[in-house]
């Protein structure tokens, strides 16, 4: 009898630590989180969009173009793309072996050719025309996700849904300490937890820009950053 209390005794104090520090955990994330959001804002003060668009459906379709390839060639082949289909009606319209010669060099341009066609049909046939305004009715489009609605209601509508994750902003919140996920949808779960939701478009554009200018993947910059002195370098090599 003795023994097993001493048990349940010795279970419940293991417990009781594993809580406080979780909260200890979660408090200092919490508390990085706003030093990350001031030191960011301070070095990147006017961030926008990569992707050059001039509507919101023409971020959408270079949101969907963006997947495994970077900004810079979708900023090359969108430009032609837009003159010869202006909107969702012409996308709709076009020849599907049309636009996937196109957008052949973003890659995946089957996949994405036909995503792109069929959303604007439905965008057409479901929406007037218009690029819907809500992240329920974004990701019934073909070929949209939670990353790619925040992203066109963020930057289009400025709406704050939610966090987009990329893979920037996802090695990075984990380098700092912010995450401990891999999987983008629990990432993006974390972050709305700590970070500011008046912060939550431009924390994404920022930590994209310092992702790709001072934390990059393989070698990371530590010595010019300017979060250098409470970053925890977590997965960084010495």
């Amino acid at each position: 009898m003795t023994g097993r209390k001493a048990v349940r005794g010795k279970s419940s104090a293991t417990a009781f630590r594993d809580v406080a520090s979780a909260l200890d955990g979660a408090a200092a994330a919490k508390r990085r989180t706003g030093q990350v959001v001031r030191s960011l804002k301070k070095e990147y003060p006017e961030v926008q969009c990569a992707l050059v668009h001039s509507s919101p459906f023409e971020l959408l379709v270079a949101t969907i173009l963006s997947a495994q390839c970077t900004d810079a060639r979708v900023n090359i082949v969108t430009p032609p793309l837009f003159q010869k289909y202006p909107d969702a009606a012409a996308f709709a319209a076009a020849p599907l072996p049309a636009i996937e010669k196109a957008i052949q060099s973003t890659g995946f341009f089957r996949s994405k050719a036909k995503s792109i066609k069929a959303a604007s049909a439905a965008i057409v046939d479901e929406h007037g025309g218009e690029v819907p305004d809500s992240v329920e009715a974004l990701v019934h489009l073909a070929g949209v996700g939670r990353k790619t609605a925040n992203v066109v209601l963020g930057v289009a509508f400025g709406k704050a849904t939610g966090v987009v994750v990329d893979t920037h902003v996802g090695r990075l919140s984990r380098r700092l300490g912010l995450t401990s996920q891999t999987d983008p949808v629990k990432v993006e779960a974390d972050l709305m937890a700590i970070v500011p939701r008046k912060e939550w478009i431009d924390f994404s554009h920022r930590l994209i820009a310092h992702g790709r200018r001072i934390c990059i993947a393989r070698k990371p910059k530590c010595d010019d950053c300017v979060m250098n002195g409470f970053c925890p370098r977590i997965g960084v090599s010495a």
